[in-house]
């Protein structure tokens, strides 16, 4: 049933009415302050933001940059996609995770190599289920079960966590010899929602301590190793930056009237064209669309990059260069075109050097132009690791037939089609 006219009209009087209590004219002025704070920013008198070199907003024309020539001709991305958490009427939690990596230009043997990982979450802490990875696919590809640590209060989330993450991590490794100019990882540099189990709650964060966290860990650590040994750019493009960090840090010293960081940035970012009327209708009738607009580079120590920051302890995991190489550097991107702003994540043993910096900076600036959108690889990537709907039903049907066990279903899964 859709909604009738006179439903229509009245949220669009309730929207009237929470406009009349809203003024953000004042907002530039906040986000002015809010950047002049990160230089640096402390919290509890310790530096967690601090600039590369001087904090700076800049703009790219979109058509100049899009043609420019670009430091990287090959580049690779790398992505996992989930079936998501999946409850049995024998007491089992599963889910299964594949990562790719993809290859601009194409590259078809890697295409085709899968690193898939199912985890499994057991009511009966007797059994085992683990076991190690196991070759098919003609040994283009690999797949691992792996159990995952007795948390019931959280199995859904350490079940899917630890699925993406070791299936992402370890694919990187494997095919690590096969990026020869950069890595991009569809997402964060480190696995920043598993390191957020040590501050959120006790249980949480003594599964941090078992073996297959430990080892996922491990994995991004021994990753930034070998590409900074090899002289590689890796970053993480973040399609959808979630943190409130910043926002967070800076909300007792100014206004901050952002859902998030990225609000934060988005309003520093956005242009608009004085010479149109925005009072318009069209919130976006004021924007200036033909630039692309970023800033300049940060070192991130706080939240969940405190784990890899040089006072951190990465989780316990033996780091086998100087600390400060770890450290989460970030950038954060606008497109006007799309309305949208991402953020780019590299070690600072990437981005300490200038030359490097900026290369990295003019190739995501090229690759966004052009593509209206994130860079090809990882576009690539995430098309190959995709799950869908369809498929995600099958491999349900077929753990219903090997387990004899239906799965739980939920009125959500129905609704949306994810099962049958």
């Amino acid at each position: 049933m859709t909604l009738d006219p006179i439903h229509v009209d009245t949220i669009a009087r309730i929207a009237a009415s929470i406009a009349g209590t809203v003024d953000d004219s004042d907002h530039d002025d906040h986000a002015a302050r809010a950047w002049g704070l990160l230089d640096p920013l402390r919290e509890d008198g310790r530096v967690v933001v601090e600039p590369l070199d001087e904090p700076a907003l800049r703009a790219a024309a979109i058509d100049d940059v899009a043609l420019a020539d670009r430091p990287f001709e090959t580049t690779h991305g790398l992505d996992a996609g989930t079936l998501n958490p999946t409850g049995f009427k024998n007491g089992l939690l599963l889910d299964v995770a594949q990562a790719a990596m993809a290859s601009s230009p194409t590259d078809l043997d890697l295409h085709r190599s899968r690193s898939m990982v199912a985890t499994v979450h057991a009511s009966d802490a007797t059994r085992e289920y683990g076991e190690e990875w196991r070759k098919y696919d003609e040994s283009y590809s690999r797949r691992k079960v792996l159990q995952v640590p007795a948390v019931s209060e959280f199995a859904d989330e350490v079940t899917h966590e630890l699925a993406l993450y070791l299936a992402e991590s370890s694919h990187a490794l494997e095919h690590a010899d096969a990026v020869e100019e950069l890595l991009l990882l569809d997402g964060p540099l480190y696995p920043k929602r598993l390191f957020n189990w040590e501050s959120r709650d006790p249980a949480l964060a003594e599964a941090t301590k078992e073996a297959a966290p430990q080892a996922i860990v491990e994995n991004y650590v021994r990753l930034v190793e070998q590409f900074v040994e090899r002289g590689i750019p890796i970053a993480g493009f973040v399609k959808n930056p979630t943190s409130r960090f910043i926002v967070r840090t800076l909300d007792d010293r100014v206004p901050t009237p952002w859902t998030d960081d990225a609000a934060l940035f988005t309003r520093l970012l956005e242009q608009r064209d004085e010479g149109i009327d925005e009072t318009s209708d069209d919130p976006a009738a004021a924007r200036e669309e033909s630039d692309l607009t970023f800033t300049s580079w940060f070192r991130s120590r706080g939240s969940s990059d405190e784990p890899m920051s040089v006072d951190g302890d990465a989780m316990g995991i033996e780091r086998r260069l100087e600390p400060e190489c770890y450290e989460v550097t970030f950038c954060y991107l606008y497109d006007p075109r799309t309305d949208v702003t991402y953020k780019i994540e590299a070690p600072y043993a990437v981005t300490r050097d200038p030359e490097t910096r900026e290369a990295l900076t003019t190739q995501l600036l090229s690759e966004v132009a052009t593509e209206r959108g994130p860079p090809e690889a990882i576009d690539k990537a995430d098309e190959l690791a995709k799950i869908g709907a369809g498929e995600k039903a099958a491999i349900r049907r077929k753990f219903e037939e090997t387990f004899g066990s239906e799965s739980r279903s939920t009125y959500d899964g129905l609704r949306w089609g994810e099962e049958e």
